[in-house]
């Protein structure tokens, strides 16, 4: 199917790709379009294991001076802004050498439906977990998650009742907002994190509140208002209400089993293994989305249950029913490590062998 997006966030139209038009021409042509994708996934994927190094269960902000050297929070800076611009400038990078391909675009959403959580993640490092003065409680970083990544679910799910990608607002908004973050921590230290901004506000206080407040007012009623024109010029893909509904079948029902366990979890899971568990939402989220991206660019419909719900059905309900007892930290990193293969294999899967050179293309 021929890749059809529409961008109207202001932010990206006359600020943003003014700036990636002028960096495009920098990029040499006998550069593979993918290439440029996978370098940016590769630079955030390296940022999140080095903040992970000094800051493994998200406490190391919250104690002062921070326990994470200042040159680190530059790098992820860096590495935020490297990664946003080569996501952005692969595909003009594709139409320039005529290499774009349904296999491209597949490999670059794939790729962001597993790099969304990775930016959220390393961002938790910067306003660290509650230590009962300041910081952010898992809980709170377990739905700000799952807020971000319905988000991304969204515009995939839209595109697959209309046949056209709108680039989500928040997109943009978020990668500018993250590095701005990065930079002022780098400049003044974590402090800032740690002292109340307005009204006894805290910065990340304003941060849930704008994410949640842009996600239920803005993005969600959008792609709403998008399917719903759709369905008033007779474009939908789907004419009935149940194959249009069926890609949100298995994301909502991962999200209400990984509730389940960070809710009734007998060890209290989240609070033990934080980064262990959102890192498994991430990649079981990611697992779950590309299946939608490939159905929704090859014009197929998805199964109603993926295959992973089964297996994480059966390891939640051993888990709060205290079958599992002292061994669900083990059960988790398992099933973790398990989930990562499998969207690691998957996007793998899809591309064929010449997925970083321009020889011998798949002919259309």
């Amino acid at each position: 199917s021929q890749y059809s997006a529409v961008d109207t966030n202001p932010l990206s139209v006359y600020i943003m790709q003014p700036i990636w038009n002028k960096i495009i021409k920098i990029v040499p042509l006998w550069i593979a379009p993918n290439l440029l994708t996978f370098s940016g996934f590769g630079m955030i994927l390296f940022n999140y294991f080095l903040i992970s190094f000094y800051d493994w269960d998200y406490t190391a902000s919250g104690t002062s001076p921070g326990l994470v050297p200042t040159w680190v929070w530059l790098f992820s800076a860096f590495t935020t802004f490297c990664a946003y611009a080569l996501d952005s400038i692969d595909g003009k990078h594709a139409r320039r050498t005529h290499s774009s391909t349904p296999l491209g675009e597949l490999f670059d959403h794939g790729l962001d439906s597993w790099a969304t959580s990775i930016f959220v993640l390393s961002f938790f490092s910067v306003c660290s977990r509650d230590n009962g003065k300041t910081g952010v409680s898992v809980y709170t970083m377990y739905i700000y998650l799952s807020i971000v990544l319905f988000n991304f679910m969204c515009s995939h799910w839209e595109k697959y009742n209309t046949g056209v990608l709108f680039l989500p607002w928040g997109y943009d908004i978020s990668q500018v907002v993250l590095i701005a973050a990065y930079l002022l921590t780098s400049a003044v230290g974590v402090e800032v994190w740690q002292k109340p901004l307005l009204f006894g506000y805290y910065i990340t206080d304003v941060l849930v509140i704008l994410l949640i407040g842009f996600s239920l007012l803005l993005s969600f009623p959008q792609t709403l208002y998008n399917i719903h024109r759709a369905h008033l010029k007779k474009t939908l893909k789907n004419d009935s209400l149940y194959e249009g509904l069926l890609p949100l079948v298995s994301p909502l029902l991962l999200f209400v089993l990984l509730t389940a366990w960070v809710v009734l979890s007998p060890s209290n899971i989240l609070a033990k293994q934080p980064r262990l568990f959102l890192w498994m939402v991430g990649v079981a989220f990611s697992n779950v989305t590309c299946k939608v991206i490939i159905c929704q660019m090859s014009s197929t419909r998805p199964e109603l249950f993926h295959w992973f719900l089964f297996p994480l059905a059966l390891v939640v309900y051993a888990a709060i029913s205290g079958l599992l007892g002292w061994l669900e930290e083990a059960v988790l990193a398992v099933l973790t490590a398990l989930v990562t293969a499998c969207v690691g294999r998957q996007l793998s899967e899809h591309l064929n062998i010449y997925i970083f050179s321009l020889k011998k293309r798949v002919q259309e």
